[in-house]
């Protein structure tokens, strides 16, 4: 069996690492800390590289949000409310998620979320409608689109 040692760096090296870390994509506040803390970062040398990231402009928060909300709605459709919640548990203020989510047009939005309910409806092969109906708000709640408009959509497509 085998130690694995902990590898110390400077200040310099950590600083180095993590531009190429926060220049390969986004990143928000509490990923680059973790980061640090992973390198055996002591938490004044933490302040000093995450000031150094700011004032370079590799670390953002509001272009963070922004990039994220685009990505998460585009690439996994994710509605509004998921999109909430995860930045909330990334710690980015609510400043920052209303300027991530308005990122997303409205028209975009409505198209996105018909467009899945009814490729998801189509893939539902229950019999019994409730339990339908059930199947296909609880997918389209998980991946956080509003009740309201869930609800109405389920209705719709199966009456």
């Amino acid at each position: 069996m085998q130690i694995k040692k902990n590898k110390s760096f400077t200040l310099e090296e950590a600083k180095r690492k993590l531009e190429h870390y926060c220049a390969y994509q986004e990143r928000c506040h509490k990923e680059v800390t973790s980061k640090l803390r992973e390198l055996n970062m002591i938490p004044s040398a933490i302040d000093v590289i995450v000031v150094h990231l700011i004032s370079h402009k590799f670390l953002d928060e509001t272009r963070f949000a922004e990039t994220f909300a685009r990505g998460k709605f585009r690439i996994k459709k994710w509605g509004k409310q998921r999109i909430i919640r995860e930045l909330k548990f990334k710690q980015i203020s609510v400043y920052n998620i209303k300027k991530g989510l308005a990122q997303i047009s409205d028209e975009d939005y409505y198209n996105t979320f018909d467009e899945l309910a009814s490729k998801k409806s189509e893939t539902i092969t229950e019999s019994n409608v409730y339990k339908k109906r059930k199947k296909l708000a609880d997918y389209l709640l998980y991946r956080g689109w509003e009740s309201v408009m869930v609800y109405s959509k389920v209705k719709e497509l199966f009456p």
